[in-house]
């Protein structure tokens, strides 16, 4: 901790990033502020970034139990691509957003990415518009160091063609004749500041359209296509195209919470999915995407499952299954799949003094639990039944939190007294195996 005596975290992250850890949520802002361990996972991430900056593409599975670490690691890679100067965009998929299938699941999926596109001025999400009016501003700059100002002539047709060469070859695209021209229309809106114009070519971009008419009336041109559940892949690799264009190192996409994949009742839509990523898997690992990078989150369950999960797709299970030296204690960081380890018992004491001196800048008071104090803590949470395997880093943190939250507001209170009631209270109340629920939902019909 002493390395840390002089860090100044500024309030607003402070604030956001203990009360994500206070609700068991991952924070997206502040991720690198409580950074423990997984080095080695981390570099083997970064290592993919430098791919794609060269123009390659990368493809991994992070695989983890609820609460391990694996949605904090990708938003801690988010936060090193943006700083990077990646487009990155993320989106958590559900009941509503999949890879595919009927009701727009998979164009939901589109829209939650670009809603969340992200770059270093923007690391919020939303920045969709800011890119691209960041690359106009670069084009009048660049025409008015040459000499050609906005008052001039010529200024209009200089810049035609200044788009027009930025976006030529997004037309060899699928779809990329109609995503170059209404990007094209966007910057000769920006030159005729029609707002009105400009609106209808992000709604375009943005996957808004239900079809080419409605698409035809809003725009004022025909289309060939719009972005829905088939073709929305398609887009997002004209999208890695244009950051590079648009002076970015390339586009990272993060899609967690893929056990709602596995969740999927009906089979055949749920094979459909599965296919879908295949598909992208193969694509990108062929090279058939550059400067694009995917990151996707998931359980063991969704990965490992023979009835339901990735496995139970064998042309998935070919590609991802662990090799024979895995059972043997070996790992491969070089492989689509990482699993997270549990973090050793130093790397989480380590996590609690971080914690305990962010809650203590949050306070700006002294932290009332000392070195000793946090290897009692965690000692306690380590000698749980069956602890040892299954407790996870949200667990701890969360029940950290609350003590130091009950200490720093009862100032009556003494950590030995809590945790001597946490014993009692333990003790009277033996801890019983979990039952089993019986899942329904795995019966095919």
């Amino acid at each position: 901790m002493d390395q840390w005596n002089e860090v100044k975290v500024p309030k607003r992250i402070l604030n956001t990033l203990i009360n994500s850890l206070n609700a068991g949520v991952v924070p997206r802002a502040g991720a690198p502020y409580i950074a423990i361990g997984r080095q080695e996972e981390v570099a083997a991430l970064l290592s993919n970034l430098a791919s794609v900056e060269e123009g390659g593409s990368a493809i991994r599975f992070i695989i983890g139990r609820y609460g391990s670490g694996k949605s904090f690691l990708l938003q801690l890679v988010r936060g090193f691509a943006l700083d990077r100067d990646f487009l990155t965009a993320d989106a958590d998929l559900s009941p509503e957003r999949r890879l595919c299938g009927g009701n727009g699941c998979g164009l939901a999926t589109y829209r939650e990415l670009i809603r969340n596109l992200a770059s270093k001025a923007s690391p919020d999400g939303g920045a969709l518009p800011v890119v691209l009016s960041r690359h106009y501003a670069r084009l009048c700059s660049a025409l008015a160091a040459n000499g050609v100002f906005p008052e001039d002539e010529r200024f209009s047709s200089e810049l035609k063609k200044e788009i027009y060469k930025t976006l030529s070859e997004l037309e060899g695209g699928v779809g990329g004749f109609d995503f170059a021209r209404v990007l094209s229309e966007y910057y000769l809106a920006s030159i005729a500041d029609d707002n009105d114009k400009k609106s209808a070519c992000l709604r375009y971009l943005r996957g808004e359209f239900s079809g080419k008419t409605e698409a035809k009336n809003a725009l004022g041109f025909s289309v060939s296509t719009v972005i829905g559940d088939e073709n929305w892949y398609d887009f997002i690799k004209l999208w890695s195209l244009l950051s590079v264009r648009l002076g970015y190192r390339g586009l990272i996409l993060y899609i967690d919470e893929c056990i709602n994949l596995y969740k999927i009742p009906n089979r055949i839509s749920r094979e459909n999915n599965y296919e879908k990523l295949l598909s992208i898997f193969n694509d990108v690992l062929q090279g058939r995407a550059p400067y694009l990078g995917m990151f996707f989150g998931g359980t063991p369950q969704f990965l490992e499952d023979t009835r339901r999960g990735l496995f139970s797709y064998e042309a998935l299970r070919s590609r991802l299954t662990d090799g024979r030296f895995y059972e043997m204690g070996y790992t491969d960081l070089s492989s689509p799949v990482i699993r997270l380890r549990r973090l050793s018992d130093n790397e989480l004491l380590a996590l609690l003094a971080r914690i305990t001196k962010l809650h203590a800048m949050q306070n700006a008071r002294e932290p009332r639990v000392g070195g000793a104090e946090m290897q009692r803590f965690l000692s306690a949470a380590l000698a749980r039944a069956g602890a040892e395997e299954l407790v996870t880093p949200r667990e701890i943190i969360r029940d950290f939190l609350m003590l130091l939250n009950i200490l720093q507001s009862n100032q009556k209170e003494s950590f030995d007294s809590l945790m001597a009631a946490d014993t009692a209270s333990r003790e009277a109340t033996p801890e019983k195996p979990a039952k089993r629920d019986v899942d329904l939902s795995d019966f095919e019909f």
